[in-house]
Protein backbone atom coordinates (compact mmCIF):
# COMPACT_ATOMS: atom_id res chain seq x y z
CA UNK A 1 0.00 0.00 0.00
CA UNK A 2 2.59 2.24 0.36
CA UNK A 3 2.35 5.23 2.27
CA UNK A 4 -1.17 6.05 1.86
CA UNK A 5 -2.98 5.89 4.93
CA UNK A 6 -6.31 4.33 4.64
CA UNK A 7 -8.65 6.39 7.41
CA UNK A 8 -11.11 4.38 9.09
CA UNK A 9 -12.33 6.28 12.01
CA UNK A 10 -15.21 8.71 10.33
CA UNK A 11 -16.85 8.39 13.28
CA UNK A 12 -14.38 9.70 15.60
CA UNK A 13 -13.69 12.95 13.31
CA UNK A 14 -14.21 13.88 9.11
CA UNK A 15 -11.67 15.94 6.87
CA UNK A 16 -12.97 19.03 5.99
CA UNK A 17 -14.26 18.66 2.24
CA UNK A 18 -12.87 21.40 -0.50
CA UNK A 19 -16.05 23.28 -0.86
CA UNK A 20 -16.46 23.64 2.72
CA UNK A 21 -13.20 25.24 3.30
CA UNK A 22 -13.52 27.07 0.06
CA UNK A 23 -16.88 28.39 1.62
CA UNK A 24 -14.93 29.46 4.61
CA UNK A 25 -12.29 31.12 3.79
CA UNK A 26 -13.83 34.26 2.41
CA UNK A 27 -14.84 34.53 6.31
CA UNK A 28 -11.62 35.21 8.02
CA UNK A 29 -9.97 37.59 6.60
CA UNK A 30 -12.11 39.68 3.87
CA UNK A 31 -15.80 39.54 5.23
CA UNK A 32 -14.87 39.39 8.89
CA UNK A 33 -17.19 41.52 10.62
CA UNK A 34 -18.94 41.58 13.71
CA UNK A 35 -22.53 40.59 12.72
CA UNK A 36 -23.33 42.34 15.75
CA UNK A 37 -22.44 45.40 14.14
CA UNK A 38 -24.81 48.11 11.79
CA UNK A 39 -22.60 48.86 9.30
CA UNK A 40 -22.58 46.99 6.23
CA UNK A 41 -19.73 44.61 7.25
CA UNK A 42 -21.48 43.76 9.99
CA UNK A 43 -24.77 42.85 8.04
CA UNK A 44 -22.79 40.76 5.70
CA UNK A 45 -21.71 38.46 8.65
CA UNK A 46 -25.23 38.60 9.70
CA UNK A 47 -26.77 37.51 6.23
CA UNK A 48 -24.23 34.51 6.26
CA UNK A 49 -25.10 33.08 9.48
CA UNK A 50 -28.73 33.41 8.70
CA UNK A 51 -28.17 31.89 5.45
CA UNK A 52 -26.10 28.76 6.83
CA UNK A 53 -29.12 28.64 9.96
CA UNK A 54 -31.90 28.30 6.77
CA UNK A 55 -29.79 25.69 5.28
CA UNK A 56 -29.01 23.47 8.89
CA UNK A 57 -33.34 23.90 9.37
CA UNK A 58 -34.03 22.88 5.85
CA UNK A 59 -31.89 19.55 6.49
CA UNK A 60 -34.07 18.68 9.49
CA UNK A 61 -37.67 19.59 8.46
CA UNK A 62 -37.33 22.39 11.08
CA UNK A 63 -37.62 26.28 11.25
CA UNK A 64 -34.32 28.85 11.23
CA UNK A 65 -35.46 30.10 14.34
CA UNK A 66 -35.26 26.82 15.90
CA UNK A 67 -32.14 26.53 15.23
CA UNK A 68 -29.45 27.51 17.47
CA UNK A 69 -25.02 27.09 16.63
CA UNK A 70 -22.78 26.20 19.58
CA UNK A 71 -19.11 25.48 19.78
CA UNK A 72 -19.90 21.73 19.72
CA UNK A 73 -21.94 18.35 19.59
CA UNK A 74 -20.96 17.88 23.32
CA UNK A 75 -21.95 21.21 24.77
CA UNK A 76 -25.76 21.11 22.68
CA UNK A 77 -26.17 17.93 24.75
CA UNK A 78 -24.90 19.88 27.86
CA UNK A 79 -27.25 22.97 27.17
CA UNK A 80 -30.43 20.35 26.37
CA UNK A 81 -30.34 18.57 29.51
CA UNK A 82 -29.41 21.42 31.92
CA UNK A 83 -31.91 23.98 30.13
CA UNK A 84 -34.58 21.93 30.31
CA UNK A 85 -34.08 20.76 34.08
CA UNK A 86 -33.37 24.37 34.71
CA UNK A 87 -36.39 25.67 33.58
CA UNK A 88 -38.73 22.67 34.54
CA UNK A 89 -37.74 21.88 37.73
CA UNK A 90 -40.91 22.92 38.86
CA UNK A 91 -42.50 20.60 36.89
CA UNK A 92 -40.36 17.77 38.06
CA UNK A 93 -37.42 16.13 38.21
CA UNK A 94 -37.14 13.54 36.45
CA UNK A 95 -34.71 12.10 33.11
CA UNK A 96 -34.93 9.04 31.59
CA UNK A 97 -31.80 8.00 29.36
CA UNK A 98 -30.05 5.35 28.03
CA UNK A 99 -27.29 3.00 29.29
CA UNK A 100 -25.31 3.34 26.21
CA UNK A 101 -25.21 7.76 25.68
CA UNK A 102 -22.17 9.50 24.79
CA UNK A 103 -20.06 10.66 27.53
CA UNK A 104 -21.77 14.23 26.54
CA UNK A 105 -25.11 13.44 27.94
CA UNK A 106 -23.90 10.41 30.20
CA UNK A 107 -21.86 12.84 32.76
CA UNK A 108 -24.31 15.76 32.38
CA UNK A 109 -26.65 13.41 33.70
CA UNK A 110 -24.35 13.17 36.35
CA UNK A 111 -23.64 16.53 37.06
CA UNK A 112 -27.85 16.50 37.06
CA UNK A 113 -28.12 14.16 39.68
CA UNK A 114 -25.82 15.72 41.81
CA UNK A 115 -28.16 19.05 41.60
CA UNK A 116 -31.32 16.86 43.08
CA UNK A 117 -32.56 15.15 39.69
CA UNK A 118 -33.19 11.51 38.95
CA UNK A 119 -32.30 10.02 36.08
CA UNK A 120 -33.32 6.67 34.87
CA UNK A 121 -30.59 4.85 32.52
CA UNK A 122 -32.53 2.15 30.15
CA UNK A 123 -30.42 -0.97 29.43
CA UNK A 124 -30.54 -2.32 26.03
CA UNK A 125 -30.82 -5.56 24.22
CA UNK A 126 -27.94 -7.48 23.03
CA UNK A 127 -27.86 -5.29 20.00
CA UNK A 128 -28.22 -2.31 21.77
CA UNK A 129 -31.76 -1.33 21.31
CA UNK A 130 -33.67 0.54 23.52
CA UNK A 131 -37.39 -1.21 24.56
CA UNK A 132 -40.02 0.77 24.05
CA UNK A 133 -41.72 -1.19 26.52
CA UNK A 134 -39.04 -0.40 28.97
CA UNK A 135 -39.43 3.16 28.17
CA UNK A 136 -42.81 3.46 28.82
CA UNK A 137 -42.60 2.07 32.16
CA UNK A 138 -39.60 3.83 33.68
CA UNK A 139 -41.99 7.26 32.88
CA UNK A 140 -43.27 8.87 36.46
CA UNK A 141 -45.39 12.06 37.09
CA UNK A 142 -42.04 13.67 37.97
CA UNK A 143 -40.50 13.38 34.20
CA UNK A 144 -39.52 15.99 32.17
CA UNK A 145 -37.10 14.82 29.65
CA UNK A 146 -36.44 11.99 27.51
CA UNK A 147 -32.96 11.79 26.28
CA UNK A 148 -32.06 8.58 23.68
CA UNK A 149 -29.44 9.31 21.16
CA UNK A 150 -30.05 8.35 17.28
CA UNK A 151 -27.46 6.32 16.52
CA UNK A 152 -24.47 4.65 18.41
CA UNK A 153 -21.21 5.93 18.22
CA UNK A 154 -19.58 3.01 18.88
CA UNK A 155 -21.43 -0.07 17.55
CA UNK A 156 -23.71 2.22 15.02
CA UNK A 157 -27.08 1.08 16.57
CA UNK A 158 -30.06 3.25 15.13
CA UNK A 159 -32.83 3.70 17.77
CA UNK A 160 -36.34 3.65 16.75
CA UNK A 161 -36.62 7.45 17.12
CA UNK A 162 -39.59 8.18 15.95
CA UNK A 163 -41.24 5.74 17.92
CA UNK A 164 -39.83 7.21 20.88
CA UNK A 165 -40.58 10.41 19.82
CA UNK A 166 -44.63 9.66 19.31
CA UNK A 167 -44.92 8.40 22.98
CA UNK A 168 -43.14 10.95 25.10
CA UNK A 169 -45.45 13.32 22.90
CA UNK A 170 -48.31 11.79 23.70
CA UNK A 171 -47.43 12.13 27.26
CA UNK A 172 -46.37 15.45 27.14
CA UNK A 173 -42.75 14.79 28.21
CA UNK A 174 -40.06 16.59 26.12
CA UNK A 175 -37.65 14.18 23.99
CA UNK A 176 -34.03 15.48 22.87
CA UNK A 177 -31.85 13.23 20.62
CA UNK A 178 -27.94 13.19 20.28
CA UNK A 179 -28.07 13.17 16.30
CA UNK A 180 -24.16 13.80 16.18
CA UNK A 181 -23.72 10.49 14.47
CA UNK A 182 -27.13 10.26 12.11
CA UNK A 183 -26.65 13.90 10.40
CA UNK A 184 -25.93 12.23 6.84
CA UNK A 185 -26.45 9.21 7.50
CA UNK A 186 -30.10 8.82 8.17
CA UNK A 187 -32.95 11.11 6.96
CA UNK A 188 -34.22 13.30 10.09
CA UNK A 189 -37.75 15.37 9.61
CA UNK A 190 -37.92 16.61 13.38
CA UNK A 191 -41.70 17.04 12.53
CA UNK A 192 -42.40 14.29 11.78
CA UNK A 193 -40.35 12.19 14.61
CA UNK A 194 -41.81 14.29 17.24
CA UNK A 195 -38.36 15.67 18.83
CA UNK A 196 -38.14 18.41 20.63
CA UNK A 197 -34.41 18.75 20.70
CA UNK A 198 -31.61 17.89 18.68
CA UNK A 199 -28.12 17.87 18.84
CA UNK A 200 -25.46 17.86 15.73
CA UNK A 201 -22.09 18.62 15.04
CA UNK A 202 -20.31 19.66 12.26
CA UNK A 203 -16.99 17.44 11.76
CA UNK A 204 -19.09 14.40 12.03
CA UNK A 205 -20.15 15.27 8.15
CA UNK A 206 -17.17 17.13 6.89
CA UNK A 207 -17.97 20.50 8.58
CA UNK A 208 -15.24 21.84 10.34
CA UNK A 209 -14.30 21.49 14.32
CA UNK A 210 -15.69 23.81 16.68
CA UNK A 211 -18.92 24.13 15.77
CA UNK A 212 -22.17 22.63 16.55
CA UNK A 213 -25.96 23.28 16.32
CA UNK A 214 -28.83 22.58 18.88
CA UNK A 215 -32.37 22.56 17.08
CA UNK A 216 -34.78 23.91 19.91
CA UNK A 217 -38.49 23.11 19.00
CA UNK A 218 -40.09 26.38 19.43
CA UNK A 219 -42.28 27.00 22.35
CA UNK A 220 -39.73 24.26 24.66
CA UNK A 221 -39.39 25.64 27.65
CA UNK A 222 -35.48 26.25 27.87
CA UNK A 223 -33.02 28.07 30.01
CA UNK A 224 -30.24 30.43 28.16
CA UNK A 225 -26.95 28.27 28.20
CA UNK A 226 -24.60 31.62 27.88
CA UNK A 227 -25.17 34.84 29.35
CA UNK A 228 -23.46 37.73 28.30
CA UNK A 229 -24.84 39.55 24.70
CA UNK A 230 -27.84 39.13 22.85
CA UNK A 231 -26.51 36.40 20.36
CA UNK A 232 -28.64 33.76 19.54
CA UNK A 233 -31.68 35.08 20.24
CA UNK A 234 -30.24 35.97 23.89
CA UNK A 235 -29.93 32.03 24.36
CA UNK A 236 -26.05 31.53 24.00
CA UNK A 237 -24.09 34.84 24.83
CA UNK A 238 -20.69 35.35 22.47
CA UNK A 239 -19.69 36.50 19.33
CA UNK A 240 -20.57 34.19 16.48
CA UNK A 241 -17.88 31.65 14.93
CA UNK A 242 -18.52 32.69 11.85
CA UNK A 243 -16.55 30.84 9.65
CA UNK A 244 -17.42 27.91 11.24
CA UNK A 245 -21.18 28.55 11.29
CA UNK A 246 -20.60 29.06 7.17
CA UNK A 247 -18.92 25.67 7.06
CA UNK A 248 -21.35 23.94 9.08
CA UNK A 249 -24.32 25.15 6.79
CA UNK A 250 -22.40 23.87 3.85
CA UNK A 251 -21.29 20.68 4.97
CA UNK A 252 -25.18 19.93 6.20
CA UNK A 253 -26.50 20.96 2.80
CA UNK A 254 -24.11 18.85 0.88
CA UNK A 255 -24.30 15.89 3.67
CA UNK A 256 -28.22 15.92 2.96
CA UNK A 257 -28.18 16.65 -1.19
CA UNK A 258 -25.66 13.32 -1.46
CA UNK A 259 -27.11 10.78 1.27
CA UNK A 260 -28.74 8.52 -0.43
CA UNK A 261 -25.43 7.89 -3.24
CA UNK A 262 -22.94 8.02 -0.11
CA UNK A 263 -25.09 5.62 2.05
CA UNK A 264 -24.97 3.26 -0.34
CA UNK A 265 -21.17 3.08 -1.01
CA UNK A 266 -20.60 2.96 2.85
CA UNK A 267 -22.98 0.14 3.31
CA UNK A 268 -21.48 -1.80 0.40
CA UNK A 269 -18.33 -1.68 2.22
CA UNK A 270 -19.04 -1.99 5.66
CA UNK A 271 -21.28 -5.30 4.46
CA UNK A 272 -17.95 -6.61 2.24
CA UNK A 273 -15.83 -5.52 5.95
CA UNK A 274 -18.36 -7.86 7.97
CA UNK A 275 -18.66 -10.50 5.96
CA UNK A 276 -15.34 -11.15 5.22
CA UNK A 277 -13.90 -11.00 8.70
CA UNK A 278 -16.49 -13.76 10.01
CA UNK A 279 -15.60 -15.79 7.28
CA UNK A 280 -11.99 -15.47 7.75
CA UNK A 281 -11.27 -15.47 11.81
CA UNK A 282 -12.90 -18.00 14.15
CA UNK A 283 -13.90 -16.37 17.70
CA UNK A 284 -15.67 -12.99 16.78
CA UNK A 285 -18.95 -11.20 16.73
CA UNK A 286 -20.23 -8.07 15.61
CA UNK A 287 -21.26 -5.49 17.69
CA UNK A 288 -24.51 -3.73 17.52
CA UNK A 289 -27.72 -4.38 15.20
CA UNK A 290 -27.13 -6.55 12.23
CA UNK A 291 -29.29 -4.47 9.45
CA UNK A 292 -30.41 -1.52 11.73
CA UNK A 293 -26.89 0.42 12.02
CA UNK A 294 -25.16 3.45 11.07
CA UNK A 295 -24.20 2.19 7.02
CA UNK A 296 -20.82 3.06 7.89
CA UNK A 297 -19.96 1.26 10.94
CA UNK A 298 -17.83 -2.18 11.72
CA UNK A 299 -17.80 -2.72 15.78
CA UNK A 300 -16.17 -6.27 16.29
CA UNK A 301 -14.80 -8.36 19.23
CA UNK A 302 -12.05 -10.41 18.90
CA UNK A 303 -11.55 -12.83 21.29
CA UNK A 304 -7.98 -13.52 23.30
CA UNK A 305 -6.82 -10.01 22.37
CA UNK A 306 -6.02 -7.12 22.95
CA UNK A 307 -7.60 -4.05 20.96
CA UNK A 308 -5.03 -1.74 21.52
CA UNK A 309 -2.30 -3.77 20.09
CA UNK A 310 -4.51 -4.55 17.46
CA UNK A 311 -4.91 -1.10 16.93
CA UNK A 312 -1.22 -0.61 17.01
CA UNK A 313 -0.13 -3.17 14.73
CA UNK A 314 -3.12 -1.85 12.44
CA UNK A 315 -0.98 2.04 12.75
CA UNK A 316 1.93 0.42 11.74
CA UNK A 317 0.34 -0.74 8.34
CA UNK A 318 -0.88 2.77 7.55
CA UNK A 319 -4.88 1.83 8.96
CA UNK A 320 -6.44 4.20 11.67
CA UNK A 321 -9.28 2.73 13.72
CA UNK A 322 -10.18 2.76 16.98
CA UNK A 323 -11.11 -0.04 20.17
CA UNK A 324 -13.75 -0.15 21.75
CA UNK A 325 -12.10 0.22 25.24
CA UNK A 326 -11.09 3.71 26.87
CA UNK A 327 -7.48 3.41 26.86
CA UNK A 328 -7.27 7.12 25.50
CA UNK A 329 -9.15 7.96 28.86
CA UNK A 330 -6.51 5.92 30.35
CA UNK A 331 -9.07 4.24 31.98
CA UNK A 332 -8.63 0.28 32.11
CA UNK A 333 -12.35 -0.19 31.86
CA UNK A 334 -13.98 -1.44 28.81
CA UNK A 335 -16.29 0.57 27.02
CA UNK A 336 -19.63 1.05 28.93
CA UNK A 337 -21.64 0.52 25.67
CA UNK A 338 -20.14 -2.86 25.26
CA UNK A 339 -20.53 -3.54 28.83
CA UNK A 340 -24.11 -2.70 28.12
CA UNK A 341 -25.09 -4.70 25.46
CA UNK A 342 -23.55 -7.83 27.58
CA UNK A 343 -19.85 -8.47 26.63
CA UNK A 344 -17.50 -9.74 29.32
CA UNK A 345 -14.41 -7.70 30.18
CA UNK A 346 -12.07 -9.64 28.29
CA UNK A 347 -14.04 -9.73 24.90
CA UNK A 348 -15.41 -6.01 24.96
CA UNK A 349 -11.37 -5.40 25.54
CA UNK A 350 -10.65 -6.78 22.15
CA UNK A 351 -12.83 -4.87 20.08
CA UNK A 352 -11.82 -2.85 17.04
CA UNK A 353 -14.53 -0.37 15.37
CA UNK A 354 -13.92 1.03 11.85
CA UNK A 355 -16.02 3.30 10.52
CA UNK A 356 -16.14 4.19 6.33
CA UNK A 357 -16.12 7.89 4.47
CA UNK A 358 -16.31 9.19 1.29
CA UNK A 359 -12.85 8.54 0.71
CA UNK A 360 -12.71 4.63 1.60
CA UNK A 361 -12.47 2.53 -1.72
CA UNK A 362 -13.29 -1.36 -2.00
CA UNK A 363 -9.21 -1.30 -2.16
CA UNK A 364 -9.16 -0.34 1.35
CA UNK A 365 -11.22 -3.69 2.15
CA UNK A 366 -9.08 -5.95 0.08
CA UNK A 367 -6.43 -4.51 2.29
CA UNK A 368 -7.93 -4.79 6.04
CA UNK A 369 -9.16 -8.46 4.99
CA UNK A 370 -5.59 -9.45 4.47
CA UNK A 371 -4.23 -7.91 6.95
CA UNK A 372 -6.57 -7.90 9.97
CA UNK A 373 -6.82 -11.82 10.02
CA UNK A 374 -2.91 -11.88 10.21
CA UNK A 375 -2.56 -9.49 12.63
CA UNK A 376 -5.40 -11.28 14.77
CA UNK A 377 -2.91 -14.61 14.37
CA UNK A 378 0.25 -13.01 14.97
CA UNK A 379 -1.55 -11.68 18.44
CA UNK A 380 -3.41 -14.99 19.26
CA UNK A 381 -0.08 -16.50 19.11
CA UNK A 382 0.92 -14.97 21.86
CA UNK A 383 -1.76 -15.42 24.33
CA UNK A 384 -2.03 -18.80 26.86
CA UNK A 385 -5.87 -18.83 26.58
CA UNK A 386 -5.87 -19.17 22.77
CA UNK A 387 -3.29 -21.31 23.41
CA UNK A 388 -5.57 -23.53 25.93
CA UNK A 389 -8.59 -23.77 23.61
CA UNK A 390 -6.48 -24.56 20.55
CA UNK A 391 -5.30 -27.58 22.91
CA UNK A 392 -8.62 -28.51 24.19
CA UNK A 393 -9.64 -29.21 19.94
Amino acid sequence: MGNRIIYLDHAATTYVKPEVFEAMKPYFCEHFGNASSIYSLGRESKKAIEEAREKVAKALGAEPREIYFTSSGSEADNWALKGVAAANKKKGNHIITSAIEHPAIMNTCKYLQGEGFEVTYLPVDSDGMVSLEDLKNAVKDTTILISIMFANNEIGTIQPIQEIGAFAREKGILFHTDAVQAIGNVAIDVQKMNIDLLSLSGHKFYGPKGIGALYIRKGVKISSFIHGGAQERGKRASTENLPGIVGLGKAIELATENMEAYNKKLLELRERTIEGLMSRIPYIRLNGHRTNRLPGNVNMSFEFIEGESLLLMLDMIGVCGSSGSACSSGSLDPSHVLMAIGLPHEIAHGSLRLTFGEENTQEDVDFILEEIPKIVSRLRDMSPLYEAVKNKK
